[in-house]
Formats: C-alpha cells, sequence, structure tokens
C-alpha cells in the first residue's frame, strides 16, 4: 500500500551526494581541494550511513513527498482507516529520526495475533480516554442461519481502525423455532461461545454485540417474533459477559438499512467511499440475494438536461454522508422474493397450476415441475397461508423439466406485469430508476446465495471466465437437463456432481436468480457483474457497514 516514489533530494542523501546545490562557487586551489577530497573520502568510508541509522525493515515504509506537494493529511471519517499508513515524514525532519512503527506482517486472525489484547500499530491509544484495542459483535440472524462476525479495532488514530474479523456461522435460523423461544435464543449458544474464546477477558464487558434479525423473523407474527427477540436478549445478559448498547441492540433490521449498510461494508472495502479513495471513485451497486429477501442498492446517475430526470422522492431514497461526501442512493428490500421465499412461492404456483392437492397422509401424490432438473425428485411441502394447510407433494422433473418452463413460472410469481403507479417500475409495481440509464457502466457486485449458487461452477474453470449475467442462464440450461447434461460439463468434478445430485432444485434457483437480473433489474445479457463473498478476509454484508456504526458511537461497558 505504499508508494516508492521519492523526491530527487532524497535520492541523492541515500545516493551519498548530499542536497543539491544552486549556482556553488568553484574553487582554484588544489592543495584544498585534495584535501578535502581525502576527507571526504574518509567520512564516506568510516562515517555512518542512513542505512545504519533507520533499521533495514523500515526502510521500505518511508515516504519523502516532493517539496512541491501539499503533504497535509486530510481529515479521516471514524470509519474509513482500514489502509491508511501513518503520518509520513517530510524533507525537513532530521536523517535519524526515529521511524514511525510499521509492522512487518499486520495480523488477519488470532492466529496470526501475537497478542490479541494488543495492537501492532502501535503502544497507546491516540485519545487517553480511549482502550487501546476494542472488539465489537454483531450477530446476523438471517432466515437459513445466524453468523457471529467478530471484530477487532483498535485505536491509535482519532477514531477506531478496522483489524481483522473471525466469523463463524450455525442452523437453522431464529425463525425455525417460531414457537420455541428458548431454544431459538440457545441457538446462538455456538456462536457466542466462539466470542469468548477470541475476545480477550479482560475486553469483554466493554465488548458491545448487537442481534439484528433480518426476512426471517420479518415473516413471523409479530407476537412470536418478539418472544424470541426477549429470550434472546435475556440469554445474552445472563449467560454471557458482552454488553448491550440500548434499545437497538436486538431487534428486527429494517430492509432498508440491510442494503444500505452491505454498500457500505462493499464500497469501504473497495475503497470508493472512503476520504483517502482516488480522486472519482465510482461507486459498486451491490444487490444481496438472501432466504427470504433481497436487496437493490446502487447509486443512480442523472442527465441534468432532461426534464423530470431526478431520483423520486420516498422511502426508496437514502442520503448517505460518508468520507465527507454526500451520496443518494436508491434502496429496496423485496420481502418474499429471497431465494427460499421464492422457491415457495414457484412450488405453490406449480401445485395450483396443476390442480393436484395433496394431503399431509399422501405424500405419494406426484406433481410435474418444469423447474426440477429433468430426472429428478423433490418432496415438497405446500404451505397454504389463506387456509392454515400444509400437505406434502412429491414433484418430478421427469422430462419436463427445463430452463424455458421454469422461466416462464418464475416470471410470473415475480410480478413483472404488476401496476406501476410510480415509473419506471422494476417488478411487483416497485419503482426503480432504470440501471440501463442511470447506472450504464457502473460496476454491479452480487452478495450472498448470488455468490454460494454460481462459485461452484467458476471453480471448475481455470482461469474463471468473465461474468455476464447471461452466464446465469447458459449454467441454468445445462443444470436443467438432468445427469447426462451434468456429467457432459462436470462429470470430472466429484463435489459438484454431488452437490448436483442432492440439491434438485438448482435448476430453480439459477433460473430464478437469471430472471431477477435481467427481467426483474432489467439488465443487459451482456452486462458484465462480479460475485463476491469476502475481501482481504472480510465477509460481504451489511455487518461491518452496521458495526462502523456502533464502534463509532459512545459505548457502554458492562458493570
Amino acid at each position: 500500500m505504499f508508494s516508492q516514489r521519492t523526491s530527487n533530494q532524497y535520492e541523492r542523501l541515500e545516493g551519498g551526494m548530499g542536497p543539491g546545490r544552486v549556482g556553488s562557487r568553484r574553487f582554484g586551489w588544489k592543495k584544498f581541494a585534495i584535501g578535502a577530497a581525502v576527507i571526504i573520502g574518509l567520512v564516506w568510508v568510516f562515517g555512518p550511513r542512513r542505512e545504519d541509522l533507520i533499521p533495514e525493515k523500515y526502510m521500505p515504509s518511508i515516504i519523502r513527498p516532493n517539496p512541491s506537494e501539499d503533504t497535509a493529511e486530510p481529515p479521516l471519517n471514524p470509519t474509513e482507516q482500514i489502509t491508511r499508513p501513518p503520518a509520513r515524514p517530510t524533507d525537513d525532519d532530521d536523517d535519524d529520526i526515529i521511524p514511525p512503527h510499521l509492522p512487518s506482517v499486520r495480523p488477519t486472525d488470532p492466529a496470526s495475533d501475537p497478542d490479541p489484547s494488543k495492537t501492532v500499530y502501535c503502544t497507546s491509544p491516540y485519545k487517553p480516554s480511549q482502550p487501546l484495542v476494542q472488539y465489537a459483535l454483531m450477530i446476523d440472524a438471517g432466515s437459513t442461519g445466524s453468523r457471529v462476525h467478530i471484530y477487532k479495532f483498535h485505536n491509535c488514530g482519532p477514531s477506531p481502525t478496522y483489524e481483522y474479523e473471525v466469523f463463524k456461522m450455525t442452523k437453522p435460523g431464529l425463525s425455525s423455532y417460531k414457537y420455541s423461544p428458548l431454544e431459538a435464543a440457545e441457538s446462538l449458544d455456538v456462536l457466542l461461545d466462539e466470542a469468548v474464546l477470541v475476545v480477550p477477558a479482560e475486553l469483554r464487558a466493554c465488548t458491545p454485540v448487537a442481534v439484528k434479525a433480518t426476512a426471517g423473523l420479518r415473516l413471523l407474527g409479530v407476537e412470536e417474533s418478539a418472544e424470541i427477540l426477549e429470550a434472546v436478549r435475556r440469554r445474552l445478559q445472563d449467560r454471557y459477559p458482552f454488553s448491550l448498547q440500548g434499545v437497538d441492540d436486538v431487534v428486527i433490521m429494517d430492509g432498508k438499512d440491510e442494503g444500505v449498510y452491505a454498500w457500505i461494508t462493499a464500497n469501504y472495502l473497495l475503497n470508493t467511499i472512503r476520504g483517502d479513495s482516488p480522486p472519482g471513485a465510482e461507486t459498486h451497486a451491490v444487490l444481496d440475494l438472501g432466504g427470504a429477501s433481497t436487496q437493490i442498492v446502487f447509486e443512480p446517475k442523472f442527465d441534468s438536461l432532461k426534464p423530470d430526470s431526478t431520483l423520486e422522492e420516498g422511502e426508496h431514497k437514502y442520503e448517505l454522508t460518508f468520507g465527507g461526501k454526500t451520496h443518494v442512493l436508491y434502496q429496496h428490500s423485496y420481502l418474499g422474493y429471497g431465494l427460499m421465499q421464492a422457491r415457495l412461492g414457484v412450488h405453490r404456483l406449480i401445485e395450483f397450476m396443476g390442480n393436484m392437492r395433496g394431503s399431509p397422509t399422501d405424500p405419494a401424490t406426484k406433481i410435474g415441475n418444469p423447474c426440477l432438473a429433468k430426472g429428478t425428485t423433490r418432496l415438497v411441502e405446500i404451505d397454504d397461508e389463506r387456509h392454515s394447510e400444509k400437505w406434502n407433494v412429491t414433484m418430478v422433473g421427469e422430462d419436463i423439466g427445463s430452463f424455458e418452463a421454469c422461466n416462464r413460472v418464475v416470471e410470473i410469481v415475480m410480478a413483472k406485469d404488476a401496476i406501476c403507479e410510480v415509473k419506471p417500475c422494476s417488478f411487483n409495481g416497485v419503482y426503480q430508476p432504470s440501471l440501463m440509464e442511470t447506472f450504464p457502466s457502473g460496476d454491479i457486485l452480487l452478495l450472498s446465495y448470488f455468490y454460494d449458487r454460481l462459485q461452484p461452477f467458476l471453480t471448475t474453470m481455470d482461469p474463471p471466465p468473465p461474468i455476464h449475467v447471461s452466464t446465469f442462464e447458459t449454467l441454468a440450461k445445462q443444470v436443467c437437463e438432468g445427469k447426462p447434461s451434468w456429467e457432459k460439463y462436470w462429470g470430472n468434478n466429484a463435489d459438484l456432481m454431488e452437490e448436483l445430485e442432492d440439491r434438485p432444485e438448482w435448476c430453480l434457483d439459477l433460473t430464478f436468480m437469471h430472471a431477477l437480473l435481467r427481467l426483474g433489474y432489467e439488465l443487459a445479457g451482456d452486462r458484465q457483474i462480479e460475485i463476491g463473498k469476502q475481501i482481504e478476509g472480510t465477509e460481504l454484508g451489511w455487518c461491518l457497514g452496521a458495526t462502523l456504526a456502533m464502534v463509532g458511537a459512545d459505548l457502554k461497558c458492562r458493570v
């Protein structure tokens, strides 16, 4: 991260030539010249060198700015110091200055951290009132599982600086314990026990913890979700030493915050929104696909010459000030259009269209499902919320499974033709500025299930090719054709073959993802995209963004 460019003055000092002089007088006395040459030679041979004054391990880290450059450091935002170097020495510094402490090895996890209760970046905090090291815990209580992010920060600068995280997950999610709040709370023990192991004992009482549930609990009844959250809060207070900070520490997170925090995390780690980001850095659009909901967040750019070319007012508009700059974002969270909920919607529609209502006592009832790969079978539970009924149906791909047929079903579920009150709309009647017009060439980053479903196929290609929206369509067509097609394309990959045989709905998943991008968000098939799970060892998603806001506030320690 450090530039090796040096000024001419610095190069002269390192070359033993001394500072440059302009217009120096020439002396004609030969004896004086000879004597001076002898003295200089003796000093050069036996005198101390710059390399002797500064340990070798620090030499590559010293940067000398050009005298014409402005060396003033811009103010730092509390959340933008991941890779910011310490203050640089200037040309006015003596040659025998003590160099800044720049660790040769920067810890990336507890195993590489020489002392988790301290930091390699400094020996005392920037402000005496701050702790040297600060940990923070964020538990993402999602619809399919719960995940703990254990973040380490240090206070060597004017605001907390992120170092690394420890990540652990467990299944199922809290929403699976609809009628057992205590069991729901106990399901988080494996995550919190990991936090106890990671966070040094003397720092636990001042380590904030938050549990933020997402779409899974949003879909439960108000009473059921409230009982689960209260049980989680009680268990945190009674069993664990960490500090709850207030009313928003164990909550169901608003969908818009989930998307925006994910956008902050990605663009923060990609260095597009920090104070030290390159001038003119373009932000990434972030599309996150969870189990129960999906979010889209991007920064649209409007043509000021066109009339009415602006972002409509409404809950979708999110103004964010970060790194000294204001970003006007479009965001929306589609509850019910996460991958697991999309599966349920497709299965319900196929069962209804087939007019073959089974019963709980007759799971052998079969129905053809074009969204299952050819030759595969899946026992599906149909949940009719209108009549509070559930029954099992055996669905089969037989010879009807195909991308084209499945895509027609998915299009109905996505309600692309729903009434659009404020145009333009994406799907289900939701207003959204056109990505083709307001974000025509920006980078698009896909997270969560987008990554999980696509990555296994990319690992079979060396090197992995560029990813386009049409990549989902190509793979869906190959997967939906069933085992002969799998063997043709991936027969030499035992792990992927096992995954495909164990998940008949992979055909549905890829088809839905393509429809979401192509039909829903109206991205062109040749639009290049990126998928991601981590950046430099840090999990993508909303958690880091939410934690940065938490550690930037006044923290309370547990008494």
